[in-house]
């Protein structure tokens, strides 16, 4: 099979640049710390890793991580490319980040390392379809054409009752909401099991169609382990619902990949754990990676955080994670990008200046179910305050014309 993958990494290292990259090439392809009798010259022509170019960058000013060589006096910092033959792996996305990512934090002679991009060739677009419905899949059920998709995440996280849950997904069903989500922490525990939980949901959603004329979309967050994830698919799929959810870090690429290949639903890919793998600018992986991986497994929305968010991620980082999942690659994979963590009415205007779309699916948890005059308040403050940024109104004429709006800007403020 021929064709590469290129991977680029940022390092950092106290020995020299061009050594360390190759030391990066062997490991993960033919070599090991020491040459050994059957790696021909013909072997290495076939599956050695060539390092394509390394681009000399600032250095951090960080101090290097645990057990790293040399002498960090004498650090430098690079961007390096290696293209690994696909012959080594094939289309396969385990297989590829085995490769690609491995053994490659743990070397001893890198201080600093940082997968940040991958490219792929069109080898792995033969194998994985990617996302069944993306941005335009998603409008498709909801019926909302045009503007953003203004959503929530069920709130107390866990711990409501069947009956606590239907009353609050009336609510703010019945006040004009596009999407409604479990949160990762409520998958299918004993005290309310999707078993339950999804019939339950969809008996009210059914109701608030018949009223509204319009059903929203609800993820049941359906992660599992891998043998039952069919299982709490169909379940879903046969109560009428119209969208899964599964956290992909903890189902695994392969399981995305196992319920895509079954799936007759939007999923909606949410990112727990991703710090785990990326809040440390030394080591991890990248989300322009990770988000590329996310849609050849087949998620439809992916979580992109959001500006001004109680998280870690600045907005410059949370914009440029919006264009990469808007980007695309391998000659499409749509997906749709889901701003959350601390979003409010007060950030429709800076967010849709910033990224100059409305094809997005915006979450606003404690800020559509924490307005003082109650979430179904909540939703309507948000779908106000997007409405005047994509019309080009100032927040404040809109909320001098619509106090839930005004109530909003006053309780969380604005951008």
């Amino acid at each position: 099979m021929s064709g590469v993958v290129r991977a680029t990494y940022e390092i950092e290292t106290a020995l020299p640049l061009e050594a360390v990259a190759e030391v990066m090439a062997g490991e993960q392809s033919s070599g090991t710390f020491v040459r050994v009798a059957r790696e021909t010259s013909e072997l290495r022509a076939r599956h050695a890793a060539t390092v394509a170019a390394i681009e000399e960058l600032p250095l951090s000013g960080r101090p290097p991580l645990p057990g790293a060589s040399g002498d960090w006096r004498s650090a430098r910092r690079a961007r390096v490319s290696i293209d690994f033959p696909l012959r080594n792996f094939g289309p396969s996305l385990p297989n590829l980040l085995a490769a690609v990512a491995g053994n490659l934090f743990e070397l001893r002679e890198v201080g600093a390392l940082r997968l940040v991009d991958l490219d792929l060739p069109a080898a792995f677009a033969e194998v994985y379809p990617g996302p069944g419905f993306g941005v335009t899949g998603t409008r498709q059920l909801v019926d909302r054409p045009t503007g953003p998709l203004i959503g929530t995440i069920v709130k107390p996280s866990i711990g409501l009752s069947a009956a606590e849950l239907a009353e609050l997904v009336a609510e703010i069903g019945d006040a004009g909401i596009d999407f409604i989500k479990d949160d990762e922490l409520q998958g299918n525990p004993p005290g309310l099991p999707l078993s339950e939980r999804v019939p339950k949901v969809m008996d009210v959603l059914k109701r608030v169609a018949d009223r509204t004329g319009r059903m929203p979309m609800y993820a049941f967050n359906i992660t599992d382990d891998i043998a039952r994830l069919a299982d709490n698919h169909d379940l879903v799929l046969a109560a009428g619902g119209t969208c899964v959810m599964v956290c992909v870090n903890t189902i695994g690429l392969a399981g995305v990949q196992y319920l895509r290949e079954r799936c007759r639903l939007p999923i909606h890919g949410h990112r727990a754990m991703f710090g785990a793998y990326s809040r440390s600018p030394q080591l991890g992986i990248d989300f322009v990676v990770f988000q590329k991986l996310a849609r050849l497994a087949g998620a439809d929305h992916i979580h992109t955080n959001g500006i001004r968010n109680k998280f870690y991620e600045s907005d410059d980082q949370v914009l440029a994670s919006i264009a990469a999942v808007r980007a695309p690659f391998l000659g499409g994979y749509p997906a749709l990008p889901v701003l959350s963590s601390g979003q409010s009415p007060g950030l429709a205007h800076a967010t849709y200046a910033a990224v100059g779309t409305a094809d997005l699916l915006v979450l606003a948890g404690g800020g559509v179910h924490g307005h003082p005059g109650g979430a179904a308040a909540g939703v309507l403050a948000m779908r106000e305050a997007w409405d005047a940024a994509l019309a080009g109104e100032s927040l404040d004429d809109r909320a001098a014309r619509v106090p839930e709006l005004a109530a909003a800007l006053t309780t969380f403020g604005r951008y």
